[in-house]
């Protein structure tokens, strides 16, 4: 009943024709066809992919569909999750028999982080791989590393507690993480074999309000703050997707001064380098990881993408964390004068 990997990740937008195009020019997603996924009026659908990650845009301008409702409330964003498993439906029962609630026994989908759903796809179901098209050639991203998800304060043992009971998911890793007056609990869970991770936020309410609760806030709910693309080469993607426009959170220079003295090893790229492209370094003791983080183009300022190299590491970039929350720290304030 194991969960064995992403099958895919769906995404409810606006305009799924026009979202598709950003991932095209921005990251070089190959989109395919617009489809009527389910023969509802007005709804429209369109898969994108690259390497082994495979996503589909999904709008509707039906309000009773839920693709509608759901961008109604939060905006674009995550809404499913598509796991393949070796046996989907044993999978589907054992997470209903741990709390989580049917939307749609067809596609075995159910509420897994309140409208974030899971979707439990028959490994190997000719019916699922043909939904996508084949990758056009070599790209810039390898697969989904992992997905970050912001739950309310109160909430993480329950979510935790069903990720390991109705996922059969292990916590791996949790710290709590300061960064200037603000607070947040942090538990990374993970499948058996290590190729699914969600990274769960959860504020602490304590302290004065930071990055999570005003996620939470403008999402008005749970919600995914953002995905994370793996990709061999982070130098190359980050310039060729600079030139093809994406924006990218950057740092203030004074991170880079002192990062020599930081690692115990020189990461494979040369700091001026890292400098320029505002990349990220940590180290543990598998290697290093390098990150960077897109500038939020969502209308609410909830949701971005994360592109990270790992080279030997298998953690996620702790050193790294108070960096990233002050660079969007930084954007918000930009946004709001």
């Amino acid at each position: 009943m194991s969960v064995q990997r992403i099958d895919h990740v769906e995404f409810y937008v606006g305009d799924a024709e026009r979202a598709a195009a950003d991932l095209a020019d921005g990251f070089g997603f190959t989109a395919g066809p617009v489809e009527d996924t389910d023969g509802t009026a007005g709804t429209r659908s369109v898969p994108a992919v690259q390497g082994g990650i495979r996503l589909r845009l999904t709008s509707s301008t039906d309000p009773a569909h839920r693709a509608a409702d759901y961008v109604a409330r939060h905006g674009d964003g995550v809404a499913v999750v598509a796991l393949a498993c070796p046996d989907a439906a044993a999978t589907l029962d054992r997470a209903l028999a741990h709390g989580a609630r049917l939307l749609d026994a067809g596609t075995r989908t159910v509420a897994g982080f309140d409208d974030v759903a899971l979707r439990f796809v028959q490994d190997g179901d000719p019916a699922a791989e043909a939904a996508f098209p084949a990758p056009a050639g070599a790209g810039l991203l390898d697969a989904i590393d992992h997905l970050a998800i912001c739950v309310p304060s109160g909430t993480m043992a329950d979510a935790v507690r069903f990720c390991e009971d109705g996922l059969g998911f292990r916590p791996i890793f949790s710290e709590y993480i300061e960064v200037g007056a603000q607070g947040m609990d942090s538990v990374v869970v993970q499948n058996p074999s290590g190729t699914v991770t969600f990274t769960l936020l959860e504020p602490d309410t304590r302290r004065p309000p930071g990055q999570i609760d005003d996620f939470l806030k403008a999402h008005q709910g749970v919600g995914v703050q953002h995905v994370a693309f793996r990709t061999d080469d982070i130098a190359r993607t980050v310039r060729t997707c600079s030139e093809r426009g994406v924006g990218f959170l950057t740092t203030p220079g004074t991170y880079y001064d002192a990062l020599a003295e930081r690692l115990a090893a020189d990461s494979g790229i040369p700091v001026a380098a890292l400098r320029e492209l505002h990349v990220l370094v940590d180290q543990d003791h598998g290697g290093h990881l390098l990150q960077i983080f897109t500038r939020s183009v969502h209308s609410r300022h909830t949701f971005f993408f994360e592109l990270i190299e790992r080279r030997g590491a298998a953690t996620f970039g702790t050193a790294n964390i108070k960096a990233l929350y002050e660079a969007v720290e930084r954007q918000q304030a930009v946004a709001t004068t």
